[in-house]
This record gives structure tokens, C-alpha cells and sequence, in this order.
């Protein structure tokens, strides 16, 4: 694949995981739609728009679609789901984006170094930086109540970080993509049957557009995207470009939710964001 669809699919994606921050928080709190709501519908709808996308493309493929994919992945997916609705009860948009991809990045890295993978003194120091940025983030919230969300959310980075390795071994991502989300209706049936005895899915209109949007839109198709343009990535380029996703996040969060950029996580970023620079020049200046 040429450099620049490589880049534009590349930013795309970005785009649909900063959306799945802003509409999960609107979803979340503006409509007052629960965590479990959210992930079971979100599943669901981008299983299906995943599904009928194949249907127009080719429906043979949905015979044999259970030979692409894997439980593996299906597993990654789910704990990252559920970790990111539940956490983002407590977190605000930037602050759980910024926790969720960090996490991806030192799990992908790390990832990368425990098979051997060399990295220069520049990317050293800027995962470095980037780990310091990090620290500095959470230790605030050490002893506040979102605790909680913290660990939540950087479980649900490190399942994402699993997945997208699994996913740089991807030859046919819309499959694939499908299949692990096919894997999770038994799941998603449960949670809809819990659903219906417990609160008869009273949610609002927008929150039903939130959550729709999330699954159908940002997940399904966004994850589909993702899946393709991964073998084109280097391991590092696809950890650290995930760490610009707070930034959207967070003008989404501001623009949609009204929620402020405090000085903490602006500068917090600002020190991430360096480290993932330094990584970047590094791989195009590998002298």
C-alpha cells in the first residue's frame, strides 16, 4: 500500500477511537444509558453492519466466515469493550482515552521487545518520556475515587494492544473483523436478556443513536479499517500514532460534552505526544 491511503486509512481509524470516548461518555452521561447497555448494543450493531457489509460484497463469505477471526481475538475484544464502558462511568473523555492508549502503546512495545525487537537510544528515550508523561497523568488519581476506572481502562488498553497485534497478522480484515464479533453474540445474548428483566431497555432516542453510532459506525467499520491498514504499520508507528487519539478526545469531549482541558492533562499530554514523536523520527531516520 502507497504511504498517503496508508496514512489517510490510518487517521480514519484515530478518528473512529476518539469518537467510541466521546459518544460512550454521551451515552453514558447524558443519557444515562449503563455500561452493560452500552457494550451489549455496541456489539451487537457492529456485528450486524459488519455482516450485511459482507452480505453486499460477497454472501458466500458468510458461510465460511467462522474460518476467519479467532476466540483469541474475539477475547481481546470483549475485555477491552466491557473495560472501556465500565471505566468511562468515572473517567471524562480525554482522561479515559489518554489511560486506554497509553496502555496500548507500552503493550505493543513491549510486546515488540520481549521478541527480540532492537530499538534505538531516540526511541528509547522517547517511549521514556512517554512512560514519564504517563505517571505523571495518573498519579493524581491515585487516591480519588476513579481509581477504579484507571485500572479498568488500562486493562481494556492492554486487551486493545493484544488485539491490534493480532490484527497485524491479518490478510482479510473485514473477515476477520466480523468473525471476532460474530464470536461474541452468545454474549451479547445473554446481556440482552439480562437487560430486558432488569430495566426493558428504557433508553432514550439519543441514547439509542449514541450507542448505535459507537457500535455500527465507530467499532464496526473503524475497527474494520484498522484491521486492514495494520500489516502496512511498523509495530512502533501503530503503537504510538494511538497515543494522538486523547488529543481528538479530548476537542470532541469539549466540543460535545463540555468538558474542560485542565492544565494537568494538557501538559500531561503534551509530554506523552514528544516521547511518541521522538519514536515516529526515529523509524524514518533509523541512521
Amino acid at each position: 500500500m502507497n504511504t498517503l491511503p496508508a496514512s489517510l486509512l490510518t487517521l480514519l481509524s484515530l478518528f473512529a477511537f476518539a469518537a467510541n470516548s466521546v459518544l460512550c461518555r454521551l451515552a453514558l452521561s447524558s443519557e444515562q444509558v449503563d455500561p452493560l447497555t452500552f457494550t451489549t448494543l455496541r456489539l451487537l450493531s457492529a456485528a450486524l453492519t459488519l455482516t450485511l457489509i459482507i452480505a453486499i460484497k460477497n454472501k458466500k463469505h458468510l458461510i465460511s466466515i467462522n474460518q476467519f477471526g479467532s476466540y483469541t481475538g474475539a477475547t481481546y475484544l470483549f475485555i477491552y469493550a466491557a473495560g472501556f464502558s465500565y471505566a468511562y462511568v468515572t473517567l471524562g473523555t480525554a482522561t479515559g482515552a489518554l489511560i486506554l492508549f497509553a496502555c496500548v502503546q507500552f503493550t505493543m512495545l513491549l510486546k515488540g521487545w520481549l521478541t527480540g525487537v532492537e530499538m534505538s537510544k531516540q526511541e528509547t528515550l522517547g517511549i521514556s518520556l512517554s512512560l514519564l508523561g504517563f505517571g505523571y497523568f495518573v498519579y493524581p488519581e491515585l487516591n480519588q475515587p476513579s481509581l477504579i476506572g484507571c485500572i479498568l481502562m488500562s486493562l481494556a488498553g492492554i486487551a486493545w494492544g493484544l488485539y491490534s497485534l493480532n490484527g497485524a497478522k491479518s490478510s482479510q480484515a473485514l473477515l476477520d473483523t466480523t468473525s471476532n464479533f460474530l464470536r461474541l453474540l452468545p454474549v451479547v445474548l445473554i446481556g440482552m436478556v439480562w437487560i430486558y428483566f432488569a430495566t426493558g431497555f428504557q433508553i432514550s432516542l439519543l441514547g439509542w443513536l449514541y450507542t448505535i453510532a459507537s457500535g455500527a459506525l465507530a467499532s464496526g467499520i473503524g475497527y474494520g479499517v484498522w484491521y486492514f491498514v495494520l500489516p502496512h504499520l511498523k509495530p512502533s508507528i501503530a503503537a504510538v500514532s494511538q497515543l494522538s487519539v486523547p488529543i481528538w478526545a479530548a476537542l470532541g469531549g469539549l466540543a460535545l460534552a463540555a468538558e474542560p482541558i485542565d492544565p494537568h492533562l494538557a501538559l500531561s499530554a503534551s509530554v506523552i505526544l514528544s516521547g511518541i514523536l521522538l519514536v515516529i523520527l526515529a523509524k524514518q531516520n533509523p541512521k
